[in-house]
């Protein structure tokens, strides 16, 4: 049986439809929803999100924080921040990464840490 997923951001909603299954990085770690999951609602990490179509196809979104929720055979995922591979620019990605990591090295930097997750996701998932 399959599940009703979207995942939507301030934006647009970009991807509604049916899957067998959803991965998404929570604020725990990784964590999966399969048909006839208990209700669930949690806070999202940076990381991808992975739709697995019935096709055995999946469908791979950047997701940098937001929530997920779970009830009824339905998943919304909700970002302020979400991107598809078409919408990543990998020039721009391995930029930010590089400075990212020279700023890192100077000294311990949580701004510079989400900004090198954040650049790692998009080139993972345009890799």
């Amino acid at each position: 049986m399959a599940m009703q997923v979207e995942v939507v951001s301030p934006e647009r909603v970009l991807f509604s439809g049916e899957a067998d299954m959803v991965v998404a990085r929570s604020e725990g770690g990784d964590i999966a929803f399969l048909s006839d999951h208990a209700p669930f609602l949690g806070a999202l990490g940076v990381g991808l999100v992975r739709v697995k179509l019935s096709d055995g196809n999946d469908v791979k979104v950047a997701v940098h924080g937001g929530f997920v929720e779970v009830r009824d055979n339905h998943v919304i995922i909700l970002s302020d921040v979400a991107e598809l591979p078409d919408q990543i620019d990998a020039d721009r990605a391995r930029v930010a990464l590089q400075a990212a990591e020279e700023k890192l090295r100077s000294g311990d930097d949580a701004e510079a840490e989400a900004a090198l997750r954040r650049a790692q996701v998009r080139l993972e998932l345009v890799g």
